[in-house]
């Protein structure tokens, strides 16, 4: 059996604050503490908050260019600024849409610039500076507090080109393979597969966000617990970005 849990009684997290503890206590609060073997997925908001990635855009002057751009996107142009300043090339715009390659290799709408779920009227949490580092934090401080070995898994929500909707995927990776070779192994009627690798990382976060908030459930983290997966001490989320030259839709 595998179980998603949702971790509630979070407080709101601030710049500074022990990530890890606060989820373990909550953990702990509800009656669910973190054991071996769980996957702990993480929202990058919290995880973004704590480590001080949130920016007011009162303080941020927008260049020419962003000017130019907000204006014909009817966007803010500090908010465009911040959005250009998280990019390391763009890869479209249009429709009021701007789709940008992160630093981190991610390609997303407005590099991962997010204005929900951040307090502040005028801030925006980015993309944590290093997700897989990150993640590599949390688990090590998690195995500190607890004595408990867990997979972390650090996820944002995307959108998929050709579908409708948006779905969690990993950013960020600690203790665990984020894709699962299957190459080699034969289906129902012998057939031996040759192309089978499935990003597990992907879909336990997807997973998770059955029961992480996106509006005011106030739940950021979630355990899946269960799930035996392949463990990694070297990984990295950045295993999951597709090589430009074999991508067909950029």
């Amino acid at each position: 059996m595998i179980q998603i849990i949702g971790i509630r009684g979070i407080p709101i997290v601030r710049e500074g604050d022990d990530l890890a503890k606060l989820i373990c206590e909550a953990a702990r609060r509800q009656g669910t503490p973190l054991m071996d073997g769980d996957i702990l997925v993480v929202s990058h908001i919290v995880v973004s908050r704590a480590e001080g990635r949130v920016v007011d855009l009162r303080d941020v002057e927008p260049s020419p260019f962003a000017r130019a751009v907000a204006k014909f996107y009817e966007k803010e142009p500090e908010l465009v600024e911040v959005v250009l300043r998280e990019a390391k090339s763009i890869v479209r715009m249009g429709d009021g849409h701007i789709i940008t390659e992160t630093r981190h290799g991610i390609v997303c709408a407005n590099s991962g610039v997010d204005k929900s779920n951040v307090p502040g009227e005028h801030c925006v949490a980015l993309l944590p500076e290093d997700p897989d580092a990150s993640a590599r934090r949390l688990r090590r401080r998690i195995k500190e507090l607890t004595g408990r070995d867990v997979a972390v898994i650090i996820s944002d929500t995307y959108g998929r080109p050709l579908r409708e909707g948006e779905v969690n995927l990993a950013i960020g990776v600690a203790g665990i393979a984020p894709i699962r070779d299957r190459r080699g192994e034969k289906d129902l009627f012998g057939y031996v597969l040759r192309v089978k690798r499935t990003a597990i990382a992907d879909e336990l976060a997807s997973a998770a966000e059955l029961v992480i908030g996106q509006a005011d459930e106030a739940i950021p983290a979630a355990i899946i617990r269960g799930y035996k997966y392949p463990k990694s001490e070297t990984a990295t989320a950045r295993e999951l970005i597709r090589e430009r030259h074999k991508d067909l839709f950029i």
